[in-house]
């Protein structure tokens, strides 16, 4: 009566599957791939802005095995770039063995090209996952982290088309709504047009298509901006980045990058024609998405609807983290909400009542904030990051934003909330 099964390994699912450990639990993982971690593969920005406020919550409340993981593979520490402050940029090549051998040593199971299609429930409980080989994994708690993105035909429908992006969907198959299964229906985030979905916001070209003095502003300084020819320059890409933190001027007019140890295009896409025009992009390629050149993967089309203990509504057992749980950008939500779905779905097991984080943390309001707006039309237009756009502003505005990480300890001490995440309840 102990098995909590997570379906998605990306950061959320990992970092739920860490929690629930932690409080007791037999742990099992059901990846759609051959690789954790999903778009985390790809990005690599860390304690940006007031992403740096809630990695320090998290390490605070217990849960940070994977903020210790990216500090520990971090390309550039505390550089900056246009908007945005006190960045680490970890190295996407580097991460994804470190995280499966952090949840191996603890005993998790995780099963690789899994992928889930379908439930069996008992009233408003679920009992067990189907998987597209057949299998079926039986379990008493159960959380969705699969994510927002796919299949193929909404990349089609909603962008340009799929991108062969990281998370493969003509590979592995596409992505499954589980809670849609389950019988709660879906919400779809919109864009300022009223489409639904939006774009990734960023793409990876490989460093060694780039000219010599790029490669090397890159490994000295983390960051490299290069002036877009005013005829290319196109405002208007802006509106539909999935990170509006990113949606600034200075990402229109110029071509960013970043050192994740391949070059991160700050850009939803970029035709390979332009840019090639650019200085020392005259050979440039793709490495991620593949068709980068054209378009990107669309996502926040899945989201479920549910409390602020991330439990789903309507069914009993099941609980949501990450863009699952609604319009959150980055790994830092993505943990955070995973580490709290995780710790709940023991709660959950023993009866408990569920932990809610309190709004004087950030992790807690942003949580509670986002399930507020996205029952608005004009709030699911919107995505919330601590790194930036309404959200960020409102960190300022509430003084939840700080770097200063013994206020931070000190401030969950005075909440009776130090450690949390490492309790042993089971």
């Amino acid at each position: 009566m102990n098995n909590v099964v997570i379906i998605g390994g990306g950061w959320a699912g990992c970092a739920a599957a860490l929690t629930a450990k932690k409080a007791g639990a037999d742990v099992t993982i059901l990846e759609r791939t051959d690789m954790l971690l999903g778009l985390g593969n790809v990005g690599g920005i860390m304690r940006n802005n007031g992403r740096y406020t809630a990695a320090e919550e998290l390490k605070a409340l217990g849960a940070g095995e994977l903020i210790d993981i990216t500090d520990q593979v971090a390309r550039h520490k505390n550089i900056e770039f246009p908007g945005h402050k006190h960045a680490f940029l970890y190295d996407v090549h580097k991460v994804e063995p470190l995280v499966r051998e952090k949840l191996n040593d603890l005993g998790i199971k995780i099963y690789y090209e899994s992928r889930a299609v379908d439930v069996i429930k008992n009233g408003n409980k679920i009992e067990s996952i189907i998987t597209a080989n057949g299998k079926c994994v039986e379990g008493d708690a159960f959380i969705e982290t699969t994510g927002s993105t796919g299949p193929m035909g909404n990349c089609l429908r909603y962008g340009n088309g799929c991108s062969m992006c990281i998370l493969r969907c003509p590979t592995f198959g596409p992505r499954v709504s589980i809670s849609q299964r389950a019988g709660v229906e879906d919400i779809l985030g919109q864009r300022g047009d009223d489409a639904y979905g939006a774009f990734s916001g960023s793409c990876k070209l490989i460093k060694e298509s780039l000219g010599q003095e790029i490669r090397d502003e890159l490994d000295l300084k983390g960051v490299a901006i290069l002036p877009v020819p005013q005829e290319d320059v196109n405002m208007d890409k802006l509106r539909f980045k999935v990170c509006q933190q990113y949606a600034l001027k200075e990402f229109a007019e110029n071509i960013v990058l970043l050192d994740t140890g391949e070059a991160k295009l700050m850009s939803s896409y970029y035709p390979l024609e332009k840019l090639r025009k650019i200085p020392g992009l005259e050979y440039a390629r793709y490495a991620d998405p593949y068709s980068g050149g054209r378009g990107n993967s669309i996502r926040y089309l899945s989201m479920a609807p549910r409390n602020n203990a991330l439990k789903v509504e309507n069914i009993d057992n099941l609980f949501c983290a990450g863009e699952k749980s609604g319009l959150f950008v980055g790994h830092t939500e993505a943990i955070a909400t995973g580490s709290l779905a995780g710790h709940n779905s023991v709660r959950f097991l023993l009866g408990m009542s569920f932990l809610e984080l309190p709004r004087s943390l950030a992790i807690g309001d942003i949580i509670k904030y986002t399930n507020e707006m996205i029952k608005t039309k004009a709030g699911r237009k919107n995505r919330y990051t601590f790194s930036g756009g309404k959200y960020f502003e409102r960190m300022k505005e509430k003084n939840l934003y700080t770097t200063d990480i013994e206020g931070i300890k000190l401030r969950l001490n005075k909440l009776a909330l130090t450690n949390v995440f490492q309790e042993k309840l089971l």
